[in-house]
């Protein structure tokens, strides 16, 4: 569908793009990005004109509408994907600099903590289906591993989430002694330890057992119980206690 562009009383010619594209600015204001939103509502705009809206400008060949469908076309149109790409990664986009690589990069991770802004309180964790939903937004797009631990009272009502380490590609390193500071700290009765696979990987390694045995030994001198050890591997997730291996 061709642009409609504006009628407007200037001597200034339409900003012609490259391969005869306008300019936004000269598109007709119900198919601009901004105007379509405030018109029409946020829920009526596409993810490239919402990803345009991030972008602000293009260039002088390519529209921020275009440079917003180049992005997605290489994802597949996958957010999870491009949530994952780095600023360094995003920064090869031609027309994508520096600024606005952080700027899709803050917006994602917005959206990642919008879905973990429920309210914690009334999170009941009985499986480990539960405690994969609670913890799968923190993990499930990182290209590191994190540790993290899911706090629990005597009800099994989270508490808290808290990250504990960030480490590399495979590994990440463990501190049992702040685990049970921090378990004292927030009056912890039940734990759920959580990490990630990047590899998405759906086996726990030797590591993986070795230091869920010991943070289990050390936190029962204080009657606090792991109830589970959950390895976030993308869409899927493997359980220590589904596995019998608690």
């Amino acid at each position: 569908m061709k642009n409609k562009i504006l009628q407007k009383t200037t001597q200034n010619p339409p900003m012609i793009l490259g391969e005869g594209k306008l300019s936004i600015k000269y598109w007709a204001e119900e198919d601009r990005p901004r105007e379509k939103l405030l018109q029409k509502g946020k829920n009526q705009l596409s993810d490239a004109e919402l990803l345009a809206i991030l972008l602000n400008t293009g260039t002088s060949k390519v529209s921020a509408l275009d440079i917003a469908k180049n992005i997605l076309s290489e994802v597949k149109g996958n957010l999870n994907q491009l949530s994952k790409l780095s600023i360094a990664h995003l920064k090869q986009f031609k027309g994508i600099g520096e600024a606005k690589a952080i700027t899709i990069s803050a917006a994602l991770e917005l959206g990642n903590r919008k879905i973990n802004t429920s309210n914690d309180a009334k999170i009941c964790i009985k499986t480990s289906s539960d405690a994969y939903d609670a913890i799968r937004p923190m993990l499930q797009d990182l290209p590191h591993e994190e540790f993290w631990i899911l706090h629990l009272n005597q009800s099994l009502n989270l508490i808290k989430k808290e990250r504990i380490s960030i480490g590399g590609l495979a590994a990440t390193i463990v501190d049992i002694r702040l685990i049970s500071k921090s378990c004292l700290e927030n009056l912890t009765s039940n734990l759920i330890l959580c990490h990630n696979h990047p590899s998405e990987k759906k086996l726990a390694s030797d590591a993986d057992i070795k230091i869920t045995q010991k943070v289990k030994n050390a936190l029962s001198i204080f009657d606090i119980y792991v109830k589970d050890h959950i390895i976030v591997c993308g869409k899927d997730y493997f359980s220590f206690a589904d596995q019998g291996m608690l």
